[in-house]
């Protein structure tokens, strides 16, 4: 069974209905378990779990110190294109947006992987718009070639690609694969993407299952939160991560919880995930796959990414830039693919981790000679 075939099952799910009979005693009986199902994890999803996030949160807290111990892996995200083919409405690097389009060298892409290199980070997260014809393989195979001088790990978050695709920069040097559904909703997914590859709802739904076939060693998976209903789509989310979990013994599945923050549109999303939700989702997570990995992005403030470290985050990026080539060549007129909200260098996030009593991991990975 594929997980587009899981999704169908849900297609007409009551949720209202099942979450106004969602009880406090309910709640105290899933919190209580040593493991939940997937209608467990939906009553934390509830409005009545939100009633109940201290027991919850002490929950979240122990699993994670248990499978993850006391550290917060960082990383830092590094775009080398802009360019892109997709009208997705809610997007910085929207093909009808009027900006400055850009795509590094690779001798500029070097020059941005000292910089970042020279702050101790060594993991990277590889982003382009969605061009292929931009950014085609050999392109990125020597851009990968290239990272790998100066990172343990390189991950990417491109367009989808089929497993062979995949396979071709996993035998590069890529190890991990992000990417987000956007939203489970078929309807609202076909709404917000207008035109371009990334209309074809079942072949992005279907991409973190073909980065496994290829062997990559982590996929990371989420929903944009505030384009679909929010409750079901956090719901996809999890049942997504364990699926893949299930399914791909040797992959590392994690998930982020990435909030709509503003880009160059003008769009509003229907469905603001406010904080109290945005820290309940995380925390059902935990519950529901222990062993997750949980990505909070600089989408969040400071504040927020800090009380998180506590609560069931494993992995924070640090000393951010969204827009290309802004690790050294600061251009002003380059327009990030979204705004950043946390700031910080990657030494002040550092600090705040080991602040609250963790240990900030510049680097838990090597592959094998």
């Amino acid at each position: 069974m594929s997980f587009s075939q899981i999704v169908e099952q849900y297609k007409e799910f009551p949720f209202p209905d099942f979450f106004a009979q969602v009880t406090d005693e309910e709640i105290e009986r899933i919190v209580a378990k040593d493991s939940i199902q997937p209608m467990d994890f939906l009553a934390l999803l509830s409005p009545k779990a939100a009633e109940h996030l201290e027991l919850i949160a002490h929950k979240a807290q122990r699993l994670t110190v248990q499978y993850f111990g006391k550290t917060i892996q960082l990383f830092t995200p590094l775009y080398i294109s802009n360019f892109c083919s997709n009208q997705c409405i809610y997007c910085g690097f929207n093909k009808t947006n009027h900006i400055v389009r850009r795509k590094l060298s690779i001798q500029e892409i070097e020059k941005e992987a000292q910089s970042i290199a020279a702050t101790g980070l060594q993991h990277l997260l590889l982003l382009t718009g969605e061009s292929k014809h931009a950014t085609p393989m050999d392109y990125l195979v020597e851009a990968v070639t290239c990272l790998k001088k100066y990172f343990a790990s390189v991950s990417i978050e491109i367009f989808p690609m089929d497993v062979d695709e995949y396979r071709q920069l996993n035998q590069a040097g890529v190890d991990g694969l992000t990417i987000f559904q956007e939203t489970y909703d078929q309807a609202i997914y076909a709404e917000v993407h207008l035109a371009g590859k990334k209309r074809d709802y079942h072949f992005r739904l279907d991409g973190p299952e073909r980065g496994a076939k290829a062997g990559f060693r982590s996929v990371n998976i989420g929903a944009l939160l505030g384009l679909g209903e929010k409750r079901s789509e956090f719901f996809f989310t999890g049942l997504h991560a364990a699926y893949l979990d299930e399914n791909y013994l040797d992959t590392e599945i994690s998930v982020s919880l990435p909030r709509f923050n503003e880009a160059e549109c003008d769009f509003t999303p229907k469905y603001p995930v406010n904080d109290k939700t945005f820290v309940q989702f995380l925390l059902a997570l935990r519950l529901f796959q222990p062993r997750a990995g949980i990505t909070v992005s600089t989408r969040e403030n400071q504040l927020m990414r800090d009380n998180l470290i506590q609560l069931g985050a494993t992995r924070l990026s640090a000393g951010v830039c969204t827009s290309v080539g802004g690790y050294t060549q600061n251009e002003e007129t380059d327009t990030p693919q979204f705004e950043i909200t946390d700031t910080r260098s990657v030494c002040q996030v550092a600090d705040a981790i080991a602040a609250h009593g963790y240990q900030p991991v510049y680097k838990d990975w090597d592959a094998s000679l």
